[in-house]
């Protein structure tokens, strides 16, 4: 589960769209742009690119449709995206909306033209994306106003993790071959993008509806030697349980792979493991990281968790916390537990608001605690920063920093010297 996000992209010589969601989802935006402006689609269209991830996700998409229409009355207002795919009725009973693309077509530029949905009566074209069994490798030149470079791999979900509803808005786990892939990262290394992120809704099964023995693992090992002249390669949330030699001796061996893992790991204790239906339990976490670690000394991990599952009590909620330690995680997202209807989780024993808010609370604080620790054992160290925007940067861990703002320019990289922090990010001075 990736953490939501809100990136506003307002062009007017061009279709608005405001994406919600994952980095997936940025990427697609994009291919959305694309295909609304081969469709003829101008300012006056406005797309609104949905996440499912929590029930807040979907609040927050359908304030922004209704802030959208109150400030261009006479824009035309298309809902898409995950939401869009599983409750699609929520967006058309919405009188802002004029039209509700499921996430098979809102890359498909007839979807967007001015004539299609025109019939009032029918505002909902959502198809059955359990159905769908291709993910086609789009071609985009970048993201606009992002100093790297996303690429998507793979869609889609062969899981059930109880608590879930985006295998119900991506459908089935299906891969972009890897020539496709490395053909698309060429185009925007050439296009001056320094950093690539791999992106996908279950990155780790990558490969398994291809030919042959395929994998992330061997994904990154191709494009590494295939596209030299990329500086930088990441690798968005991993499932540990699935991941597989290749992608182990990438870790040890190709320093062009960023020394950052972002985990998706939801919970510390076996036993709301199993309810959640994961595949890991707490200890194959614990061992992943310390073999990672003794691979790359310098590996950072990031994780996903989930406060306030249900029947989570004080104990097994506090293995959640210890094991920020045990893993010795940096960046957590954290998430209070939020039933979607259709989930079994949903129809388990629910804990009071309450309880899930503060434990969220307490998680957050573990993180904060562990980002210090990580900001202060990097003092005095060298780093290479990617500047994002003027005086703001990442390092190759991907631990934000405050430069100078003459320092560089959004998408390139910096070499500097770490000589401070404010508990949130470093200090760093240009080398």
């Amino acid at each position: 589960m990736n953490a939501p996000f809100k990136n506003a992209t307002l062009k007017q010589d061009g279709p608005r769209v405001l994406t919600f969601g994952c980095r997936l989802n940025a990427y697609e935006s994009e291919q959305i742009r694309d295909a609304a402006s081969r469709a003829g689609a101008d300012g006056s269209t406005i797309v609104i690119n949905t996440c499912a991830v929590t029930g807040e996700a979907v609040r927050q998409a359908r304030q922004a449709i209704r802030r959208a229409r109150r400030d261009d009355p006479n824009a035309r207002v298309i809902v898409t995206g995950c939401a869009a795919q599983t409750e699609p009725q929520t967006f058309a009973a919405m009188d802002e909306v004029d039209l509700v693309i499921g996430n098979a077509d809102k890359a498909d530029p007839a979807r967007y033209a001015a004539d299609f949905g025109i019939d009032t009566s029918q505002k909902v074209f959502v198809n059955d994306i359990m159905s769908v069994r291709e993910t086609a490798g789009h071609m985009i030149d970048g993201l606009k106003g992002r100093a790297r470079a996303f690429v998507q791999v793979q869609n889609g979900c062969d899981h059930r993790c109880t608590f879930c509803i985006i295998p119900y808005g991506r459908g089935p786990s299906r891969s972009v071959p890897a020539g496709v892939v490395t053909d698309q990262i060429r185009r925007l290394v050439a296009n001056g993008y320094c950093e690539v992120v791999l992106t996908g809704v279950d990155l780790t099964s990558y490969g398994g509806d291809l030919p042959g023995t395929q994998s992330l693992g061997t994904l990154v090992q191709v494009i590494l030697r295939h596209v030299p002249e990329l500086e930088r390669l990441r690798i968005s949330s991993i499932d540990s349980i699935e991941v597989d030699e290749p992608l182990m001796d990438a870790i040890a061996n190709q320093p062009r792979l960023m020394p950052h893992l972002h985990l998706s790991l939801q919970a510390g204790d076996d036993l709301i493991l199993k309810r959640m239906k994961r595949r890991h339990l707490r200890d194959d976490a614990i061992r992943f990281c310390e073999e990672v670690r003794r691979l790359r000394p310098d590996m950072v991990f990031g994780a996903d968790l989930i406060a306030g599952f249900p029947t989570e009590t004080e104990g097994h909620f506090q293995r959640s916390l210890d094991i920020v330690a045990e893993c010795g995680l940096t960046h957590l997202h954290v998430f209070p537990f939020s039933p979607r209807d259709g989930t079994p989780a949903a129809r388990m024993p629910q804990l009071q608001r309450s309880v899930i808010k503060q434990r969220a609370e307490r998680l957050r604080m573990a993180g904060d605690e562990a980002l210090r620790c990580h900001l202060d054992a990097g003092l005095g160290r060298r780093a290479s920063i990617l500047i994002e925007r003027p005086g703001i940067g990442r390092t190759e861990q991907f631990t934000e920093a405050r430069l100078s703002e003459d320092a560089g320019q959004p998408g390139e990289i910096v070499a500097a010297m770490l000589s401070g922090h404010d508990g949130a990010m470093f200090v760093a001075e240009a080398a």
